[in-house]
């Protein structure tokens, strides 16, 4: 995994994509952030064991989340952020950093497992359908979903990046996800966001 933009190689490209939640913005990137899945991180307190780059993206006024995937960022502002100061802002300092060569991640980030709860045959399946399936999808629209806990028949779900407070992120858990879980694990009744 390459943690580290390498200063020598081609130059660094950030292209802005719009995402269904409002208030979120995704930066795809030219380089290779994550092997795998993504870092949320919600509280600027946490930027600090966790990522050199979202303690600069925290840095700009009106940011209130930030999720690195395997190939891009996903910033989140707040109500009183200015979009065009955030864009302008976050656009600059992902190519800066990226360029520099320092690490976007902490080892501390890197370390941690995506999914929580137990490792019943049910909770590994519901796993792998979300890993091989679900992800990759949400990762498109700059956001991540991972398990929480299985529970009398109810999946419990994390709304990372864009999917966190976005309108159809509803839609999405009910009819995508639930629908799919529910087709393949007939003990799954319901899907709910934690």
């Amino acid at each position: 995994m390459n943690t580290h933009a390498n200063p020598s190689a081609s130059p660094v490209y950030v292209s802005l994509e719009f995402t269904p939640n409002p208030n979120t913005l995704k930066y795809s990137v030219n380089r290779e952030l994550l092997a795998r899945g993504a870092v949320n991180i919600v509280k600027k307190a946490d930027a600090e064991s966790l990522s050199p780059l979202a303690v600069k993206l925290f840095a700009i006024p009106g940011i209130a989340a930030v999720m690195i995937g395997k190939d891009f960022v996903t910033v989140t502002k707040t109500e009183e952020g200015d979009w065009d100061l955030v864009h302008k802002e976050c656009s600059k300092t992902i190519e800066q950093h990226l360029s520099s060569g320092e690490p976007v991640l902490n080892q501390a980030s890197l370390n941690q497992d995506a999914h929580k709860g137990g490792s019943s045959d049910i909770e590994k399946k519901i796993r792998e359908i979300l890993d091989n399936e679900i992800r990759p999808a949400v990762a498109m629209d700059g956001g991540d979903i991972t398990f929480e806990k299985y529970e009398a028949g109810i999946v419990y779900l994390y709304m990372q990046g864009s999917c966190a407070g976005c309108p159809s992120s509803t839609a999405t858990l009910k009819m995508g996800i639930e629908t799919r879980l529910r087709d393949a694990i007939p003990e799954v009744l319901e899907v709910v966001a934690v």
